[in-house]
């Protein structure tokens, strides 16, 4: 009776460091967790923001290009998807990333891969070990070319026939605007009701590796 005795007094000490390491196990399972949650947080912010930031720039790109319309040989920069502003664009991606639960550290403006874009750098809030830093990368691609057609010539003026009238010097309507090609597909402006084609088929807005 004695050894038993002597035997549940030694496998309690070792019972007890069992169950500590596992709930220390479980502790260190659990801070790995709620930093991965962490990390991803973040990261989905800074996603969230760049893109925010491409598509304020995609809208930029649009409202320019409609102000100019009526003259092709102002077009080349908003075709290349190059004429925005970046501080409304970053602006635009700090009001995503506060809704998300991060501040924007940084916006910087980039090219990749011929495209114009941002950078962007979130930090998550709340207590400091709970903190997460992230970057994304967004940028607006043009879907959209240009070639401007040949001038057409002016008429020879002709003398009016004898009983006729000569020209009274209106000048002519100006015809449709061609030459301008978006998604592989041809888009005429007519001067008297001009538009542009749907946003989407201008700029493609996406996240850059």
């Amino acid at each position: 009776m004695g050894c038993g005795r002597g035997d549940t007094g030694q496998a309690f000490p070792a019972y007890v460091a069992a169950v500590t390491g596992l709930l220390f196990l479980g502790f260190a399972y659990f801070l790995v967790a709620q930093a991965a949650v962490t990390r991803n947080d973040a990261q989905t912010a800074a996603d969230a923001a760049a893109l925010a930031a491409a598509q304020d720039a995609r809208e930029q790109l649009r409202a320019g290009w409609l102000d100019v319309i009526l003259d092709p040989s102002q077009w080349g920069a908003f075709v290349r998807g190059q004429e925005f502003f970046s501080s409304p664009a970053c602006a635009s991606a700090a009001d995503l990333a506060v809704k998300n639960g991060a501040a924007m550290s940084d916006c910087l403006d980039i090219t990749a891969e011929g495209s114009r874009g941002f950078s962007v750098t979130v930090r998550t809030t709340g207590a400091d070990a709970e903190q997460a830093t992230a970057s994304a990368d967004a940028v607006v691609e043009a879907r959209c070319t240009f070639e401007a057609p040949d001038p057409t010539p002016p008429p020879t003026p002709t003398e009016p026939a004898e009983g006729e009238e000569g020209d009274d010097g209106e000048e002519e309507e100006p015809g449709p605007i061609t030459g301008l090609s978006c998604r592989g597909e041809p888009w005429v402006i007519d001067p008297v009701d001009p538009e542009l084609p749907d946003i989407a088929d201008l700029f493609t807005v996406r996240l850059s590796d």
